[in-house]
């Protein structure tokens, strides 16, 4: 139960200021104040947003039910995951994330929270190479390393069926 809470808390906290404040503060500074009027690309940028929120909300339900923990730091999943999407990337939960941010951007036509992602991005890269990824080998050992050689980090491989 406690599990639970705090991967709402989490997922709910953490995307809304990253998704909600932060991009309405550089709206509001860059003086787009206001919704554009709604067509194909705007469109596209909604349901481009959902699909970003969809994986973050799959990913924080496989934590708790296949990771016993959490998508929270401070309480880990204490179970290695690599299934669902974790099948395809290492880092689904930030793919979401930033999918949202480049989403935001196209409805909003803004290039500065094109800058703002990729001024996010930078640290969340750094992190999870010299934090996360060595926390993981640390708790996971060969399951990981043997994980990190056949899942990229951040973009799916296309896997070729052979035959047919």
């Amino acid at each position: 139960m406690r599990n639970t809470l705090l991967t709402i808390t989490g997922t709910i906290l953490v995307p809304s200021i990253l998704h909600i404040f932060l991009p309405f503060l550089i709206l509001q500074s860059t003086s787009v104040t206001s919704f554009p009027s709604i067509g194909f690309i705007e469109v596209v940028s909604i349901l481009l947003a959902l699909f970003g929120i969809s994986i973050v909300i799959w990913v924080s339900i496989t934590f708790v039910r296949h990771g016993k923990g959490t998508a929270v730091p401070f309480y880990p999943p204490t179970e290695f995951v690599a299934l669902g999407l974790y099948r395809f990337v290492r880092n689904p939960m930030y793919v979401g994330i930033f999918l949202v941010i480049i989403a935001e951007a196209i409805f909003f036509r803004s290039v500065w929270l094109l800058v703002y992602g990729a001024f996010l991005w930078l640290p969340v890269q750094i992190y999870v190479i010299r934090v996360e990824e060595p926390q993981l080998e640390s708790r996971f050992g060969a399951s990981y390393r043997n994980y990190k050689t056949t899942t990229p980090r951040w973009i799916p491989r296309i896997h070729r069926q052979s035959g047919a």
